[in-house]
């Protein structure tokens, strides 16, 4: 990973601390992307003292706010003359119904729309740095969600777990959908399950899902360090470079929802998207 310059959001702990200093320890330049710049500062400094990598870049978003997402993508462009792979890792489960500032149902915003907007706003960076790479991390529980085009946010019937299911399913139409825009550019796309993970996610999950956790821990989760095995393989493997447009799970491309692969619904949630985020239509090839 020599002279690979690497973006993880999320980068303090779980699956994308473990991706960051994976993909350190092999020399890349890694982007840590975090929520506080406190963490992204103490994740650069303990993943560089682990690694004996210096080249590590601290950067705080709350990647809620478009704003802060747009901040944080002039920061990167600004910065950094390449970008060669984009890790989209970073995501919230909560146990109520909460706006962004800009009026945003929280879940869908952080999930869905901050991949969408920020691979948007660096995506001529990353087809200047070909052969370059987008690894989305999704989950298995797309399988269970559905896009609710006539209340997005819930408004009306808000639940925790079918919010997330459904920005987990926009994740993989996302995938898709940017697919057919990027053929022949040189980047790849893909879309990943990690696993039933053992980390901090969903600390601020509803109060069956704790205790649901809680009674499965012990049986079903992995390791943050096996989980985030995928992304990784997405990110260094020379096997992987050609492949796009593809849903992985350990570390093998599969079969997403009947739901995810809807063009229809695809190109629906596509223009959906760029009309929350402010964006100029970018159309299917």
């Amino acid at each position: 990973m020599q002279n690979k310059t690497i973006l993880i959001t999320g980068a303090n702990s779980g699956l994308g601390r473990v991706s960051a200093e994976t993909l350190a320890g092999q020399g890349a330049e890694v982007l840590l992307v975090c929520r506080s710049q406190d963490k992204a500062r103490t994740a650069r400094d303990e993943i560089s003292a682990k690694t004996e990598n210096p080249n590590l870049h601290a950067y705080s978003a709350d990647l809620s706010s478009m704003d802060d997402v747009r901040r944080l993508s002039e920061h990167i462009l600004n910065n950094h003359s390449r970008l060669d792979i984009l890790m989209n890792n970073a995501g919230v489960l909560l146990g109520d119904r909460r706006e962004t500032m800009d009026g945003y149902e929280t879940t869908f915003a952080t999930n869905h729309l901050a991949y969408f907007l920020l691979t948007r706003l660096l995506i001529d960076r990353l087809k200047k740095s070909t052969p370059a790479r987008i690894i989305n991390v999704s989950s298995m529980v797309h399988a269970w969600g559905t896009i609710d085009f006539d209340d997005i946010f819930m408004e009306k019937n808000y639940r925790s777990l079918p919010a997330y299911y459904q920005s987990k399913l926009a994740n993989v139409m996302f995938t898709y959908a940017l697919e057919r825009r990027l053929q022949g550019t040189g980047v790849t796309v893909n879309c990943l399950h990690p696993g039933v993970v053992n980390t901090g996610f969903g600390r601020e999950g509803s109060f069956i899902y704790k205790v649901s956790k809680a009674i499965a821990r012990p049986i079903f989760y992995i390791t943050p360090e096996k989980g985030a095995q995928t992304q990784i393989y997405l990110a260094e493997s020379d096997d992987a470079e050609e492949l796009t447009g593809k849903y992985f799970t350990k570390k093998k491309a599969g079969k997403s929802s009947k739901l995810s692969y809807s063009v229809e619904n695809q190109e629906r949630l596509w223009r959906l998207s760029e009309e929350l985020c402010g964006l100029q239509h970018w159309g299917n090839q």
